[in-house]
């Protein structure tokens, strides 16, 4: 057990990223890597979210690329609505289900009530931008890789 002094808060360590709705990730990569000289780490569907995501690293923090892979998927509804564009700001915190429980107790409304897998299988909880002055704010919690035994 963690003594108290060391539990996990779910306090805010860092920006984690900035997601940007795409509507495609092949021809928005060229303006990223081209024009401003990044390069994409990692990229992956997360068939639970339809979505494919890219990821690019600058400095402290990555800009998250976010292409729906079906019609009925929240970022293709989002570019229907608003258009291509930043989505979201989502915040490293070391302990998600923490973050989510203080923010529901200080009243903020949830879009996730408990934690769930995102990309890069970190935990991930979004909090409605209805209760964050409208941003859409996502909690990442980066999980230790699993180790592989030899």
């Amino acid at each position: 057990m963690v003594p108290d002094d060391k539990a996990p808060t779910g306090s805010v360590r860092s920006v984690s990223h900035i997601g940007i709705a795409v509507r495609s990730i092949d021809s928005t990569l060229g303006f990223y890597e081209g024009v401003l000289g990044l390069s994409c780490e990692h990229m992956e569907e997360v068939k639970s979210q339809q979505v494919r995501t890219a990821f690019l690293p600058i400095g402290g923090t990555r800009v998250e690329l976010l292409e729906a892979t079906s019609p009925q998927s929240p970022i293709a509804r989002f570019i229907d609505k608003r258009g291509e564009g930043i989505h979201h700001l989502a915040f490293d915190v070391d302990h998600v289900a923490r973050a989510l429980e203080r923010a529901k107790a200080q009243g903020l409304r949830l879009i996730d009530e408990v934690p769930r897998l995102g990309a890069r299988g970190c935990l991930i909880g979004f909090l409605h931008p209805d209760s964050c002055h409208g941003v859409l704010v996502e909690f990442v919690e980066d999980r230790p890789p699993k180790k592989v035994s030899g």
